[in-house]
């Protein structure tokens, strides 16, 4: 509400003269779920610029609550970069800010939100990279639907363009095996697909905002040996739905 005590706060400590650039001032803690919820997303960035990691009440933080409060569509790509480089800065410096705690549906709709261009900037900028591919893969495990994986036994590779790897490619490999799902970052097996996707495009497919015949038959996804298991590989998993 315009005149608050809370936006007052907010624009006091985080906001100079027209066309500043200097940095934020430290932000008084705790955040609540309530002052995070006022925020405007380019004012979350300011905000979170200025905490310091090591704040005694930077662990009452909570990673979904401010993944709501995130909606791509109303930044710019170098301020959706910006929001996200800050969160990670501060889970590297110690706050339990991982993307592990951030519920599934709530990184879903971020995803869904970002334009192409966002998502690709981001996948540029190696640590923001690693970090949100390592935490896509590392779901996979817990998104197997057991009964329908039940008689299965399949490895995947797959290789994410752009990467830092042989061949200019990031490869993870998934395996499989009667209910399980297990994630290598080195190829362990001979692979019962291959799969080559843009990480931009494989982050849509893997958050069910987009469909994987129409990858493959726009030539977005290439795929190498059993074509049929392929085209129904994303339903042995329970894709989230953005909240």
């Amino acid at each position: 509400m315009a005149g608050s005590g809370t936006d007052a706060g907010v624009a006091g400590a985080n906001t100079g003269p027209r066309g500043s650039s200097r940095r934020p001032k430290p932000v008084d803690l705790p955040l609540t779920a309530e002052t995070i919820g006022q925020l405007k997303p380019a004012q979350l960035a300011e905000l979170l610029e200025g905490i310091d990691p090591a704040h005694d009440t930077v662990p009452d933080l909570d990673i979904d609550v401010i993944g709501a409060a995130i909606d791509p569509r109303k930044l710019g790509k170098d301020q959706f970069i910006r929001l996200l480089s800050v969160l990670n800065r501060l889970a590297e410096g110690g706050a339990d800010l991982s993307l592990s705690r951030m519920r599934a549906p709530t990184f879903a709709r971020i995803i869904a939100r970002a334009s192409s261009s966002q998502v690709e900037g981001i996948m540029v900028r190696p640590e923001l990279r690693a970090r949100i591919l390592g935490e896509v893969f590392r779901r996979m495990s817990e998104h197997l639907r057991a009964d329908r994986a039940a008689s299965t036994r399949a490895v995947v590779h797959w290789r994410l363009a752009g990467g830092s790897g042989s061949g200019g490619y990031d490869r993870y490999e998934t395996v499989i095996d009667n209910g399980t799902c297990t994630v290598n970052t080195e190829p362990t097996r001979d692979p019962r697909v291959t799969i080559t996707i843009q990480p931009a495009e494989f982050l849509k497919l893997i958050t069910n905002n987009a469909s994987g015949p129409v990858l493959f038959m726009t030539g977005k996804m290439k795929i190498k040996g059993d074509l049929a298991f392929a085209a129904g590989l994303t339903s042995l998993f329970d894709l989230p739905k953005a909240s």
